[in-house]
């Protein structure tokens, strides 16, 4: 019997239940709309700054803070703050939309569970392979997000990686967590991510892509550790079932060993893969080649799913049936993401976003300097919450802390290191759109999936203590 049919015992009822993710967004919310209130409104005057690819960022000019008019929202703009959500997400909500389109006709045509039932039994004939299974997938998308930064292009992945775990006898956490954390780690341990350490070097005056040696050996051991902790945990799961926190979930999902069970493996699955193998190729070389993004991503897949369609040999209507039956899968997250950029909307018109970045940059002026790098980590991490792009946040932080390094005593590489750390708690943050976008398409509750990785992230973050402790005690970094 298959570990996904086998009977499990159902767990304790619990007398407290977690509210909707859509709640829980909606109440911090009202936490910031109430943090608006109490903060002061001020702002830093900008000026343009062109980076080494050309692109043009309006960066905040340290020592220009000045204070405001308070600036009070009401009622009015905390439900208008969701549709400004919309609005504003209009780009990554288009994005959403169109991937779980492409992927309703991808998944119609029974390629998916044909082609992740071949694999299974291949994998399964040669126990080596499926002890690389984990360690291997991770490893390559932590170089994904450390050369060019992926992040947006793994949520039409996951749904397959969610599948081909679950037939290996693991579950939807191990196959969202394989792509995402390992994404995720070298993120935030990047050495070529030209929309972090690139970005954050070019405005803090540090030669781009310098430091490469240490970056790299931090990299090999946030990855390893990330690595670690999934592998244990998805053993766990695999010997007991029962211990998934996404039981429940998963075995109300189609169980990728039944499905297509009565269809044979025939050319129009093959051409099908084939066409997803290179829209994937498609996307890397366009994402490192032309620095796509959101737009051209969503067209290629759109492109995609049309193409698997007429391989598949259905009609144009039956095409659009399932394309919009797979986009209907996308507006509950949707919905998360609309109202977790409200929680900018409310800072931005509140105007006390540079208000905190000044705070921030205060209380790390007084600090000894074995801690302040530590904390400017925690200052970003605040930060992040609000802020997700690393670009943006790399353009809002980097001229105040740059020059304030300098005055603590500690190199301004370590202040761009500790704000690319800060990146290795995005994958808990319900304001983070790519978080909730996954999320959404692994149909993995944000406080399921929150619980799950909570142990990891305090992990992660001691480890990011940890690595900054050299560049300030051990040897000065400077820009090699």
């Amino acid at each position: 019997m298959s570990p996904d049919l086998a009977p499990v015992p159902a767990p304790p009822k619990s007398g407290l239940r977690m509210p909707h993710t859509l709640v829980i967004v909606g109440a911090l919310i009202v936490v910031v709309l109430i943090l608006s209130w109490l903060v002061p409104s001020g702002e830093f005057q900008r000026v343009e700054k062109v980076l080494s690819d050309g692109s043009r960022l309006r960066v905040p000019v340290d020592g220009t803070f000045q204070r405001l008019p308070k600036t009070y929202l009401g009622l009015q703009q905390l439900f208008l703050a969701p549709i400004k959500g919309f609005i504003d997400g209009a780009g990554l909500i288009s994005f959403l939309f169109i991937i779980g389109g492409s992927f309703g006709i991808f998944q119609e045509t029974g390629a998916v569970e044909q082609g992740i039932k071949r694999l299974t039994v291949h994998v399964r004939r040669h126990p080596f392979l499926e002890l690389l299974f984990i360690p291997v997938l991770m490893t390559v998308f932590s170089l994904a997000g450390a050369v060019f930064g992926m992040a947006e292009e793994l949520i039409p992945l996951v749904i397959i990686f969610i599948a081909l775990s679950r037939a290996l006898g693991y579950d939807s956490i191990v196959g969202t967590a394989i792509p995402f954390l390992g994404a995720a780690a070298g993120f935030a341990c990047a050495f070529f991510n030209p929309f972090t350490v690139g970005v954050a070097q070019g405005i803090a005056g540090v030669p781009i892509y310098s430091g490469l040696a240490y970056r790299v050996c931090a990299w090999v051991v946030a990855t390893s550790v990330v690595i670690a902790y999934v592998m244990i945990y998805a053993a766990k799961v695999r010997r007991n079932p029962a211990l998934s926190p996404v039981r429940e979930l998963d075995l109300a999902r189609t169980t990728p060993a039944a499905a297509g069970a009565d269809e044979a493996w025939n050319t129009s699955h093959v051409l099908s893969l084939l066409a997803f193998l290179g829209a994937v190729l498609l996307l890397v070389y366009g994402v490192l080649k032309f620095h796509w993004y959101l737009e051209p991503i969503a067209a290629l897949f759109l492109v995609m799913g049309i193409v698997i369609g007429l391989l598949s040999r259905m009609g144009p209507s039956t095409i659009a049936k399932h394309f919009v039956t797979g986009a209907k899968d996308m507006v509950g997250v949707v919905f998360i993401v609309a109202s977790a950029r409200a929680l900018l909307v409310i800072a931005n018109q509140a105007q006390i976003m540079d208000t905190l970045l000044l705070y921030g940059s205060i209380a790390i002026g007084v600090l000894p300097k074995p801690v302040t790098a530590q904390v400017m980590f925690l200052v970003q991490c605040v930060i992040n919450f609000f802020v997700h792009s690393g670009t943006a946040q790399a353009a809002l932080t980097m001229p105040v802390l740059a020059p304030l390094s300098d005055l603590v005593g500690i190199t301004r590489q370590t202040c761009v290191y500790s704000f690319a750390l800060s990146e290795l708690i995005n994958p808990i943050l319900p304001t983070s759109a790519v978080t909730m976008g996954i999320l959404g398409a692994a149909k993995i509750p944000w406080e399921v999936w929150a619980k799950w990785f909570l142990p990891l992230m305090l992990i992660l973050v001691v480890l990011a203590f940890l690595l900054l402790v050299p560049p300030t005690l051990l040897f000065h970094w400077g820009p090699v």
